[in-house]
């Protein structure tokens, strides 16, 4: 079961990990094109506002309810009740959200107001950009939500990968906008706004033949009355907090550095995207895949099962996010010198942009947990659970925002957005200990044997991972001196270096990566 599960996260990780590549791409375009200004900083919320709702309500709540019920209802009811499903999901969603665009559209100088205070109260023109840009952005919401509800239902039958890959088509039409369309305009950051909305449009165009495939091409029907409909809908209002925690602290964060000095808001958005390049390819790539195991799990009551399923993801995520982590916070400069430090992108923001980075990487981690621990409530359509710990999390972020900044910006010390980065990490970290406290108080799930001998092995591997970086990482002052292609060869022979010493002594102290492809008790461990 696992080996399938494995291979299915391989498929879908592969595809983001092209999506990632070119959102690399597509940010490198970016700061060399727009570099970090007052005018990119109003793009950044424009596209943010609409993402971070694409996050709350199709990612986020609506993909952890729908695919629950339509993964019982493949199980326990025929292809005809299957087909009537989809097409009241799909009828009720369009109309729904077709209000919720419309609304947006209408108020998106209240919706800029809300989300960045900072740019009516300091520059009223970067203001008027933002509002202007998010009249063209905000329908993106409906666009990437009918492709969350089309990626739900190939998930659940097990088709990964065209749903992985559509989000490349963002990342190919921006970086066109940027190059083709941009030099064009006399304000060159409405060629981004603009393709946000094209790209949008492109995504479900692609999905619909893998619909028709797999034989649930949607007719739309408006289904409030409808049972499945009403149990989604009834999951999906508590959910709504409990499964973007993260998204409703990054876009907190936003909020408080629209007050601060102009590019913080981009250095936010540059340091969040390297954060999010091993988040995407594997934590929410293994999270699209463990949702419709647990699902089915739960479905056909195999506790034993649904267990064992959640102590491998967890073991699988941690072997990946502690090297990720470690690499990250100390490559961070070099790294954002490497991929972003041209054009109008300089040497301050390579710095300012490094310390936010680097209070992110402390919660990596935590940010890959949550992908696993939240679908073990989600597949069980528990989500009261979730929503009050994200509570708790969100005061958390809150309360450190204030507690790290104020005093920053009072005493003058520069950087102090990477106050944000560093509440948000630790408000992650309160998020998936108490998601797995509940876990284990409920006894969902029971640990396997081993889990102690697994933290000693992966620690003394992230050590010799930091050592060899630690000293044989040049100085910043040398990364800046260094022509592009010394930057890129160095960066590489660092990363190649880290991630050898990192396998090698995983080996040396006895961990075979083969072992996690089948999900078993390690009689040979002691109790966990």
């Amino acid at each position: 079961m696992s080996r399938k599960l494995l291979k299915n996260t391989a498929i879908v990780g592969s595809m983001t990990l092209v999506s990632r590549v070119l959102g690399l791409v597509r940010d490198i375009v970016l700061a060399r094109w727009f570099g970090a200004d007052a005018s990119m900083d109003a793009f950044f919320v424009a596209f943010k506002i609409p993402n971070f709702m694409r996050r709350l309500f199709a990612e986020g709540a609506f993909s952890q309810a729908f695919v629950p019920i339509i993964a019982e209802y493949k199980e326990q009811q025929d292809a005809r009740e299957v087909q009537q499903l989809v097409n009241r999901v799909a009828g009720t969603l369009l109309g729904i959200l077709s209000l919720i665009t419309v609304i947006g559209v209408l108020a998106s100088p209240v919706l800029v107001a809300v989300f960045a205070p900072g740019f009516l109260y300091r520059d009223p023109a970067q203001f008027d950009l933002a509002a202007m840009m998010l009249r063209m952005t905000f329908p993106y919401l409906l666009l990437v939500s009918l492709v969350a509800f089309a990626a739900g239902i190939l998930n659940t039958y097990g088709r990964f990968a065209a749903a992985s890959f559509a989000p490349v088509w963002l990342n190919v039409v921006l970086i066109g906008a940027a190059i083709v369309v941009s030099p064009r305009l006399a304000q060159p950051e409405l060629a981004l706004a603009g393709g946000v909305l094209v790209a949008g449009i492109v995504q479900v165009l692609f999905l619909l033949p893998s619909l028709k495939r797999v034989g649930l091409f949607p007719r739309p029907q408006w289904g409030m009355r409808d049972a499945g409909v009403r149990r989604i809908m009834k999951l999906m209002l508590p959910g709504i907090i409990g499964s973007s925690v993260a998204q409703i602290n990054l876009l907190f964060d936003t909020l408080i550095a629209s007050f601060l000095v102009a590019g913080s808001v981009s250095w936010l958005y540059y340091s969040d995207r390297l954060v999010e390049f091993p988040l995407g390819v594997f934590a929410i790539a293994l999270s699209t895949v463990i949702l419709p195991s647990l699902s089915r799990s739960h479905a056909t009551d195999s506790l034993e099962e649904f267990s064992r399923t959640v102590d491998w993801g967890l073991r699988l995520v941690l072997l990946v996010a502690l090297p990720s982590a470690i690499g990250l916070f100390m490559l961070a400069r070099p790294m954002l010198a490497t991929l972003f430090n041209y054009g109008d992108f300089n040497t301050a923001d390579v710095d300012m942009a490094g310390l936010s980075l680097m209070a992110y990487t402390l919660g990596l981690p935590a940010f890959m947990l949550v992908k696993v621990l939240a679908p073990a409530f989600y597949s069980r359509k528990d989500t009261r659970t979730p929503v009050r710990i994200a509570i708790v999390a969100l005061v958390t972020n809150m309360a450190l925002n204030l507690v790290f900044v104020v005093p920053l910006v009072m005493l003058s010390v520069p950087g102090p957005h990477a106050g944000l980065a560093l509440a948000t990490s630790i408000a992650a970290w309160v998020n998936a200990g108490l998601l797995y406290r509940m876990l284990r108080k409920h006894q969902v799930y029971r640990p396997e044997l081993g889990w102690r001998r697994f933290f000693l092995q992966i620690g003394l591997s992230g050590f010799a991972l930091g050592a060899v970086l630690f000293w044989g990482v040049p100085g910043m002052q040398v990364w800046l001196d260094w022509s592009v292609w010394l930057r890129i060869s160095g960066l590489f022979v660092s990363i190649t270096a880290g991630a050898a010493a990192y396998f090698i002594v995983l080996q040396l102290v006895g961990l075979r990566l083969r072992s996690l492809w089948k999900i078993r008790h390690d009689e040979d461990q002691g109790s966990a």
